[in-house]
């Protein structure tokens, strides 16, 4: 059984949108519909409020943290189309690159494996994606932008964490469909497969942290109410399994750091647990209802 271990009162005045932990567990940040990004320090079950940064004019919709090797690094996310990276540095956050060109809506920011670089990819209601590659040597950010990625629009993306294989990630759209990306030799990146097995918007995907190099797992869910598991053996082809159909929309899955344990959450308030048997069987090993105040 799932049980809440604490709850934050954030102090946002609307609704949570994002809620995530950094390396250490040590820091939290939320993001909300009131323009807010709020970092939190995190010890022995307390939360204290840190800073709240300022920068977005519309909701914020998701927030990420960058690895610790480049310092205190959060990106967020929002509905006025732009994605800010945030530093701290001496106790204080300041915004240290802000991205505008994208046309809509910037709906999901994830990291590259620290491994890569310092490089986060941001997905669009404009149908595009965005590569941000920080360059040391310049001090500067290189954008790539790749136009019609998900025709209406795009929803999540998420990097694939083996390194070994280059630079892929992987994201979902309101076509439907489940794509993966690969940077070419060339620098630049391109379809490298197309995932069909939703029947409406997809509405998060996420790369399971690496479970060795013969085998790659992706998890995507979507306003069909399904969740669908792909897998990847030896550079095969993705065979895509429906873990389940929900009674309600899916917004959300995301993965344990071991990659073993699915977390799966949705419009019926309900939060699930699943894991993978020995024979390839997904099975639910807990769920947990949202409470009042456990919200988002």
């Amino acid at each position: 059984m799932v049980t809440i271990q604490s709850t934050v009162d954030t102090g946002h005045e609307d609704m949570i949108h994002d809620a995530q932990m950094d390396f250490y567990g040590t820091r939290l940040a939320t993001c909300s519909s009131d323009r807010m990004v709020k970092i939190f320090d995190v010890k022995d079950g307390t939360q204290t409020l840190a800073a709240e940064l300022r920068g977005h004019e519309g909701p914020v919709w998701q927030v990420a943290w960058a690895h610790p090797r480049y310092g205190n690094i959060l990106a967020s996310c929002g509905y006025d189309r732009r994605v800010i990276i945030w530093q701290e540095g001496g106790g204080q956050w300041s915004k240290i690159y802000e991205y505008t060109n994208h046309d809509s809506s910037v709906n999901s920011v994830s990291w590259a494996p620290h491994e890569l670089g310092l490089i986060l990819v941001c997905g669009s209601s404009d149908g595009a994606i965005s590569v941000l590659t920080y360059t040391s040597s310049t001090y500067q950010w290189d954008a790539e932008k790749i136009n019609n990625a998900h025709t209406i629009g795009c929803n999540s993306v998420s990097w694939c964490q083996a390194v070994t294989g280059g630079k892929r990630f992987v994201s979902g759209g309101c076509d439907s469909l489940v794509k993966i990306w690969k940077e070419g030799e060339d620098g630049h990146f391109t379809e490298e497969s197309k995932l069909e097995a939703h029947s409406d918007w997809v509405r998060d995907t996420a790369w399971a942290p690496s479970l060795g190099p013969a085998k790659q797992v992706i998890a995507s869910c979507g306003q069909d109410r399904r969740v669908v598991i792909w897998t990847c053996k030896d550079g095969g082809a993705w065979i895509p399994k429906v873990l389940k159909t929900f009674e309600d929309v899916v917004w959300h899955v995301s993965w344990s750091v071991s990659g073993n344990i699915l977390a799966v959450s949705g419009g019926d308030n309900q939060v699930t647990l699943w894991k993978e048997t020995l024979d390839e069987q997904w099975v639910c090993i807990s769920d947990v209802q949202k409470g009042a105040g456990a919200q988002g």
